[in-house]
């Protein structure tokens, strides 16, 4: 699988063990940075992520920042990725099933080497469920205003 991968400085070491664990797996991984643990802003790297996934040069992607919070929500400024926010292999799981996402995100502070790996695991193993959830996720993508459900 074409795998993408960026972090901000918080998350670089997690960021690198990750992107070798991956290769280690035979996915394809495309390192967005950062290359060292200096400071930068995670918007850069979440909306560098985004790009490769509206672009098609990465079929999931995984963004890292300290709490996940601040690159989860530039990641889902695109309207082609649906960015979740997990701690736990079962809500990657989920993320996939219910909700097609093409990304997650993962706090380098709040979650450790293995339970990152478990929770991306968790998400590339995953397949979408359609069915009733198919209609949810197409309103992600193009959202009404005035609230109306169906």
């Amino acid at each position: 699988m074409r795998i993408a991968i960026a972090a901000d400085h918080a998350a670089f070491a997690l960021k690198q063990t990750l992107v070798a664990w991956l290769r280690e797996l035979g996915h394809d991984v495309l390192d967005l940075g950062p290359d060292s643990d200096a400071r930068v802003d995670y918007p850069d790297f979440g909306y560098k992520l985004a790009r490769a996934i509206k672009g098609g040069d990465a079929d999931r992607g995984v963004a890292l920042c300290g709490s996940g919070v601040g690159i989860s929500i530039a990641v889902n400024r695109e309207p082609a990725c649906r960015c979740a926010l997990v701690n736990e292999p079962y809500s990657a799981a989920l993320a996939r099933e219910h909700n097609d996402a093409n990304v997650i995100a993962l706090g380098a502070r709040l979650v450790g080497e293995d339970m990152a790996k478990a929770c991306i695991t968790a998400f590339l193993a995953g397949d979408f469920a359609g069915g009733r959830h198919a209609g949810r996720v197409a309103k992600l993508t193009s959202p009404t205003l005035d609230g109306d459900a169906a």
